[in-house]
């Protein structure tokens, strides 16, 4: 949704795109925590409750696919050429503290009031961010005439059929494939052949603290690396991160691999985002940065498959768990060596 959600706000101006986003977003939540509320009785009465829930949980997804291309489009246009990657380290650090702090105060306030209480102050906070949106947000420079929707469409289509870019966001999509294990299969491993007992939410908190602690300072220190070999670098040493787990399979190892993997993250994401909105036209900064969210997407997806079958095939099967990692570390190799094999065919590189 986000690859409309860009062009859409392309289309509206960012602050409408915003504000449109966080009211969704409000009602969205709002919704989320009254499933079971009386006043929703007539459509469960109606409508199959999975199909209620998908219905609803829909909202959010579209409120954020208009954030995030909206947000970075911000980013884009507002930061002056010289200072864009601090912008966007900026940026990344902030999206890190909200998905830090978001499930503890979730889990803090879940202890102390029913579950519909987290999604009514979730409803809330976000209507408050509509507020401030509206009060305190100014639309950063666009071009003068904004875009038709049928320029917004064709300007879709532009994107699509530029091979080379579909192309790098289909092999960058290699890497968020082995980020996202740390979610998807991380917890699993080591509760079934780790510690039953460890405390996996606590060393699931490793990545955003080094994310939020590193990610300027370590823009700082690549700053003269050019965007594109600083993805491919950021590639390589999240892909070497899982060979700490796989050799000795512990929680300080898990702790030590997902540290090397935010440290590859951190090398890579605001980069990524420099170079994506490098390559878009003025009047088209939200339509290339929706695009850019393709690969997070891809990455969830096809992730949650792909370690699903690791987990059966070389843990539950073959009974030889550590082989996840050595294979999510090749997965990982191999993606490096194909976005290193790209910029160096690529005709339209051109970051220095």
């Amino acid at each position: 949704m986000a690859v409309f959600g860009g062009a859409l706000a392309d289309r509206i101006g960012f602050r409408r795109a915003l504000s449109t986003a966080y009211f969704i977003l409000a009602c969205a939540y709002f919704l989320v925590g009254s499933i079971g509320a009386p006043w929703l009785a007539p459509a469960r009465a109606v409508m199959p409750l999975g199909l209620l829930a998908g219905v609803i949980l829909f909202l959010p997804a579209l409120g954020v696919a208009l954030v995030k291309p909206a947000v970075v489009g911000t980013t884009a246009r507002a930061s002056r050429e010289n200072v864009r990657s601090l912008g966007y380290s900026i940026y990344y650090t902030m999206v890190n503290i909200g998905s830090t702090a978001g499930p503890f105060l979730a889990g803090w306030l879940h202890a102390r009031m029913p579950p519909q209480a987290v999604f009514a102050i979730a409803a809330a906070s976000v209507a408050a961010m509509c507020v401030v949106v509206l009060v305190f947000y100014r639309e950063p420079r666009r071009p003068a005439a904004a875009a038709s929707l049928a320029q917004s469409a064709r300007d879709l289509l532009t994107v699509v059929r530029n091979g080379r870019f579909v192309l790098f966001l289909l092999i960058f999509s290699g890497f968020w494939i082995v980020f996202w294990q740390q979610y998807l299969i991380l917890p699993i491993y080591l509760h079934d052949y780790v510690d039953p007992n460890a405390n996996t939410a606590l060393i699931l908190i490793t990545d955003p603290l080094v994310v939020i602690t590193c990610t300027v300072a370590l823009n700082a220190l690549t700053v003269r690396l050019s965007a594109f070999r600083a993805i491919v670098l950021g590639t390589l040493i999240s892909s070497l991160g899982w060979i700490a787990l796989a050799v000795h399979p512990s929680v300080i190892s898990a702790v030590l691999s997902l540290a090397i993997v935010a440290l590859g993250e951190i090398t890579l994401s605001p980069r990524y985002y420099e170079y994506v909105s490098r390559l878009a036209p003025p009047e088209q900064q939200g339509t290339y940065m929706g695009f850019a969210f393709l690969p997070i997407g891809i990455g969830s997806l096809a992730g949650g498959w792909l370690g699903g079958a690791l987990v059966h095939a070389l843990g539950e099967s073959a009974h030889r768990p550590a082989l996840i990692w050595v294979a999510l570390t090749g997965l990982g190799l191999l993606t490096t060596l194909l976005l290193w094999f790209y910029e160096r065919t690529s005709q339209t590189y051109s970051l220095q």
